[in-house]
This record gives C-alpha cells, sequence and structure tokens, in this order.
C-alpha cells in the first residue's frame, strides 16, 4: 500500500482512482498528476514501484491538498464572516449558503426539525 500525505491509498484501485482518496485531488487532477508524473493511470496502486510512488509524491506536492488546503478553506470561511458578507451571515446563521431554498430542503445544514407548540392537526 502506498502512502501519500498521510493517506494510505486503496491497493486495489487504479493509480487515478486512488489518488482521489486525498483531500483536494479528484478525477481531472488525478488524470493529470500521473500524466506529469509519467505514471499509468490504469495500473494499480499496489502494483506501482518505489520510483513512480516517488515520483506521484513530488508531483502532489505541486498542489494545496491535505491540511493545507483544509486550513485553507476554513480560513476563507472565517474572513466571509469577519467582514459580514452575505455568505459569512448565512455561514454565521447555519443556512444554506449558495442560493438554495430553505423553506422545504435545509435539513443537512438546519438541522433536525423544530417542533412547534400548539400546532393541531386538521381534522376533516
Amino acid at each position: 500500500m502506498a502512502r501519500i500525505k498521510n493517506i494510505e491509498l486503496p491497493g486495489e484501485k487504479h493509480t487515478c482512482i486512488g489518488l482521489t482518496a486525498i483531500y483536494g485531488i479528484g478525477r481531472p487532477l488525478a488524470k493529470t498528476i500521473c500524466e506529469k508524473a509519467k505514471v499509468d493511470p490504469s495500473k494499480k496502486i499496489k502494483d506501482l514501484t518505489d520510483d513512480e510512488i516517488a515520483s506521484l509524491r513530488k508531483e502532489i506536492d505541486n498542489y494545496p491538498v491535505e491540511g493545507d488546503l483544509r486550513r485553507e478553506v476554513q480560513m476563507s470561511i472565517k474572513n466571509k464572516m469577519e467582514i459580514n458578507c452575505y455568505q459569512g451571515i448565512r455561514h454565521k446563521k447555519g443556512l444554506p449558503v449558495r442560493g438554495q431554498r430553505t423553506n422545504r430542503n435545509a435539513r443537512t445544514r438546519k438541522g433536525k426539525g423544530k417542533v412547534v407548540a400548539n400546532k393541531k392537526k386538521a381534522t376533516k
């Protein structure tokens, strides 16, 4: 098993798919990393040589991934909250940030439904 950026890559997967286990690397970026590192994207991770893993590590170092990227994202969210822009206000209130509706489906952001007192069910 290859270990890159303190992440154990799944050995049974192809290289371009296995690299997506690292936060910040998706399919297109994984493909370009494989091309630049001169590693066959369809080769399984368990079959990679030490030289190929080293070249992948070296190429991945050129991109913000894992801890650096997470820190960068959190800092940008904090910055938006400090300057009180629209997105920052939505983050503070725990509401959807990117324009989604809230009167029907926002349970992921808003949390579990709150019970309204004395609301009677309509009877027939």
